[in-house]
């Protein structure tokens, strides 16, 4: 039965619930409940995507950012922008901050706790502009706006051509090289030219043309003092270039000599015999040598590792070999490539690193622990691999590339993302030397042209290259 004094009570309920509501902001007691909300974020309003002037942060270039080993200004950026969200840090520029050695970040900002037991007020809603459309606060986008490390821009136009006639389009030929004297040296039909990169001065070297012979290979010792010249009767020539002259005539070899690797006054020699063969350059011709026999077609590829004690040779046959100095049987053989492998490159910063490439019907530049024997990463380039050159500065590398896309490549490791581009050449890129400050290459192709580009930075890395193959870095 409805009563008078029942009614007062259910109003008197009521106005307690009331000033409950609008008590939430007054000092809390130990009889009120109080619901957390966090300070910093509208919902009303902050429910639509990044705009577009904060682009850099979208999701289409979040694989560019992606690498925060290498970059701890990135890392230190996103811990800001997680802080500013979820602690109401307000840090609105990463120079402000500070990360110590145990990871901790210090700003010069106000800090709030995860949750506030209070209501937001007017002053908090209006942090915020009410027709935003980001879903982060003000702070955190003048954060992402923020100046950051300018990248790297590598010109995809060479700064220098050089006519090459007679340059041949022979994908196991080996006809540029470029020496520590800052000299280049080609091989043109039946001679070889050198050009000073100081001087821009072109000079002939030799000429095989009244012996009937082509020009197979050429390659620098170590000093750029001498140049070892392979030919197609299977005869390699040394030469004094201050002096213009033959110091030695290397026999032995009954095929064109297609590949040459110096390590000191040792030239190794690859050669369509299918035999690799190492001499002493300082000795007569008649000097027994020592012959590596292992592949089955011809060796097109020779490079010795940066400490001089194993030499990795491709072939024809699709084979990569890993060789030292005191056995005549490979050390390590990977028959993982399906095509021939031409480009070689050991890695000078990595011990025991190497890169292969693989012809067409391979198309992949894969990388190989020298110290275990295992394979490690591959990368399906998508044409022919003709060349490979690591940088002397950083953990990067170029491949030059023929059928179909006669492309230049350059390359980061271990991420193996593309960081640049190069086209121009409109034949094979069968040729590729790495300049002696390790800043530039020079390409060369059938279509008889050299091109000049700068794709390598000369800054050294600030943080030093620890590489996790070395066995000698960690003491156990």
């Amino acid at each position: 039965m409805y009563s008078s004094e029942y009614e007062k009570r259910i109003i008197q309920c009521r106005s307690r619930t009331v000033r409950k509501l609008f008590s939430l902001n007054e000092s809390p007691t130990s009889n009120d409940r109080f619901i957390p909300c966090r300070a910093n974020n509208n919902w009303t309003t902050n429910f639509a995507t990044i705009s577009t002037k904060s682009n850099e942060n979208s999701p289409q270039s979040s694989k560019k950012q992606r690498d925060c080993g290498e970059n701890a200004r990135d890392s230190v950026a996103y811990s800001c922008l997680i802080r500013n969200e979820l602690l109401g840090t307000g840090i609105d520029d990463v120079k402000l901050v500070a990360d110590d050695k145990n990871g901790g970040l210090h700003a010069n900002s106000n800090r709030s706790g995860l949750f506030k037991y209070q209501s937001p007020t007017k002053q908090d809603y209006n942090e915020q502009c009410p027709y935003s459309l980001s879903p982060v606060s003000i702070k955190s986008q003048k954060l992402l706006r923020s100046p950051r490390k300018a990248t790297r821009k590598i010109s995809k136009i060479p700064f220098k051509v050089l006519d090459a006639p007679e340059l041949q389009d022979d994908f196991y030929l080996n006809l540029v090289d470029w020496s520590a004297q800052n000299v280049l040296s080609v091989g043109l039909g039946s001679c070889v030219y050198l050009w000073s990169a100081c001087t821009s001065q072109v000079t002939r070297l030799c000429d095989l043309s009244s012996d009937s012979n082509t020009i197979t290979s050429v390659s620098w010792s170590e000093r750029g003092h001498q140049l070892a010249v392979g030919t197609q009767h299977g005869h390699v020539t040394v030469w004094d270039v201050a002096a213009s002259k033959q110091v030695n005539k290397l026999q032995g070899h009954s095929a064109r000599v297609g590949a040459l690797a110096w390590n000191g006054d040792v030239l190794s020699s690859g050669s369509r015999d299918r035999l690799i063969m190492q001499r002493d350059t300082r000795t007569p011709a008649q000097v027994s040598e020592r012959r590596l026999a292992g592949h089955r077609q011809e060796v097109c590829g020779l490079k010795w590792s940066p400490d001089n004690q194993y030499l990795a040779s491709g072939g024809n046959d699709n084979r990569l070999y890993v060789w030292n100095q005191h056995s005549s049987t490979p050390v390590h053989s990977y028959s993982e490539h399906m095509a021939a492998v031409k480009a070689i490159a050991w890695s000078p910063h990595h011990h025991g690193l190497l890169a292969s490439g693989g012809g067409t019907a391979d198309r992949c530049i894969r990388f190989w622990n020298t110290l275990t024997g295992q394979p490690m990463q591959c990368v399906d380039t998508g044409s022919q691999v003709c060349n490979l050159a690591w940088s002397k500065h950083s953990s990067e590398l170029v491949s030059t590339h023929g059928y179909s896309q006669n492309q230049i490549l350059v390359w980061k490791y271990p991420s193996l993302t593309q960081v640049a581009k190069l086209t121009g050449h409109s034949y094979r890129v069968l040729y590729l030397a790495l300049s002696p400050d390790g800043e530039a290459i020079v390409t060369g192709a059938g279509d008889e042209t050299l091109r000049f580009w700068n794709v390598f930075s000369k800054a050294r890395s600030q943080k030093e290259n620890k590489s996790v193959l070395n066995l000698f870095t960690n003491i156990r």
